[in-house]
């Protein structure tokens, strides 16, 4: 609430500019009979930010893990409920990828392969079925009750077991989540401590890299596991883990 009123009162800042600009179209339009101006639409804001908003949980892993599936270029790459409109189809430019989601999709995607499936009850047909998987800022928000899914303290276990069982040995799994002092902010999501998310992994993968968006939403890529940041979860409260595995 607070960065969204810093936002209003920002934008109010730059409306004389807006004004001034009003005022000296209008007369210069008066020449002109090919349109006219029929309501206002401020947008306040575009003069004065940068070409591109690059920072955000959302960009960077999105760009990150497709760049990672272009490199390793698997035999078959499912994707797990991410995002349609950001990663899927940064994938799906370059090759096919396979998508799983509980929910229905009804539009036909050039490259996607939809299954609606329920991973919570997983069909053996889909045990050692990919030799590469993602799921990004998709464990935190389930079982909560946020998408009317069942209310479940443990679902992102169950979920992260799931996961393991559609993989192959040796294949690689991609997948993101909030870090940060470990918390839920109910109904929209959990935060997850890094240690807490180490010590599921262990045994299971090889960590091959792990990269993070801090609270500023800047990406630090590639960053050396250390156990006194791990600690502190690398300085995040809400920030955004990526983690590049191998499971074994």
């Amino acid at each position: 609430m607070l960065n969204f009123l810093k936002n209003r009162i920002k934008a109010l800042g730059y409306l004389p500019g807006f004004l001034k600009d009003y005022s000296n179209f209008k007369k210069q339009l008066s020449n002109y009979s090919d349109f006219r101006i029929t309501k206002l639409f401020p947008i306040l804001v575009d003069k004065h930010e940068e070409s591109a908003s690059l920072s955000g949980f959302y960009f960077y892993q999105d760009l990150l893990v497709a760049q990672k599936i272009f490199h390793d270029n698997p035999e078959k790459h499912v994707d797990i409920w991410s995002r349609i409109d950001g990663f899927v189809a940064h994938v799906a430019s370059y090759r096919t990828i396979e998508l799983f989601d509980i929910r229905p999709l009804t539009n036909a995607i050039t490259n996607v392969i939809f299954t609606q499936a329920n991973l919570m009850d997983l069909h053996p047909s889909f045990r050692n079925y990919a030799d590469s998987i993602s799921s990004l800022s998709v464990l935190e928000h389930f079982w909560l009750g946020r998408y009317w899914d069942p209310l479940d303290p443990d679902g992102h276990m169950k979920w992260l077991e799931s996961i393991y069982n559609i993989l192959r040995k040796w294949g690689k799994m991609y997948f993101s989540v909030p870090i940060g002092p470990q918390r839920i902010e109910f109904n929209a999501h959990r935060v997850f401590s890094i240690s807490y998310l180490l010590s599921y992994l262990y045994g299971k993968y090889e960590i091959d890299s792990f990269s993070y968006v801090d609270d500023l939403g800047n990406l630090h890529e590639n960053v050396l596991l250390d156990k006194q940041q791990i600690e502190k979860n690398y300085g995040c409260v809400l920030g955004n883990g990526i983690f590049e595995l191998t499971k074994l």
